[in-house]
């Protein structure tokens, strides 16, 4: 990360919890002891280059007691080189503040066009306690993007019309005429379909 851009995150996380801390201390709330991350959406997505967009994560703080923590700064970071992306400010860094169900999200994210794993690393802090984890995330040519089940689905019906043309060429006849040499049948199997991206 840059020095400016880490600057601007360090800022942002002491400029949240002065603003949330105040509140707080006034309800006379208690800190939790630790605290967790626990990632909601967007672990194991595959983001579609042509659409560079990525699938939005969404992460839930919780403290000990696997109750939401209001209040706590989140910080997404995206990697500095490989597959990547920006958030809407053009930064790599996004921070905000979990709201009263402990849920955060990062929007507005555009990938770059490099193919692999997309690693966001969060970090939350609250009241002194802090806690990490890592979303990981792939970007891919529109072909793997579609994903496993719609390319079955179009292995599926190839096979489907594979079978209607066969049935279309002999005609629906299930014998010969007398006096004429009976014709194999023809057999049709399913292999293993084969997929390659789009040139």
């Amino acid at each position: 990360m840059g020095l400016i851009e880490t600057a601007r995150a360090g800022f942002a996380v002491w400029m949240a919890m002065a603003v949330v801390a105040a509140p707080l201390r006034a309800q006379g709330g208690a800190a939790p002891k630790t605290l967790n991350i626990v990632i909601v959406e967007g672990e194991g997505a595959i983001n579609n280059l042509r659409q560079r967009v990525a699938r939005e994560p969404i992460v839930q703080v919780e403290d000990e007691n696997r109750k939401p923590v209001a209040g706590a700064v989140v910080i997404f970071m995206l990697p500095q080189n490989g597959a990547s992306g920006v958030f809407a400010d053009g930064s790599r860094t996004f921070s905000t503040v979990t709201g009263p169900d402990g849920r955060a999200a990062a929007r507005g994210i555009t990938t770059n066009n490099v193919k692999g794993d997309l690693q966001i690393r969060v970090t939350a802090s609250h009241e002194g306690r802090t806690a990490s984890a890592v979303i990981t995330q792939s970007n891919a040519a529109a072909a793997a993007a579609l994903g496993a089940k719609a390319w079955t689905l179009i292995g599926i019906l190839g096979a489907a019309a594979a079978v209607g043309i066969v049935v279309a060429t002999n005609g629906g006849e299930s014998s010969a005429a007398p006096g004429t040499p009976a014709r194999p049948p023809i057999q049709v199997g399913v292999g293993t379909p084969v997929v390659t991206p789009p040139r």
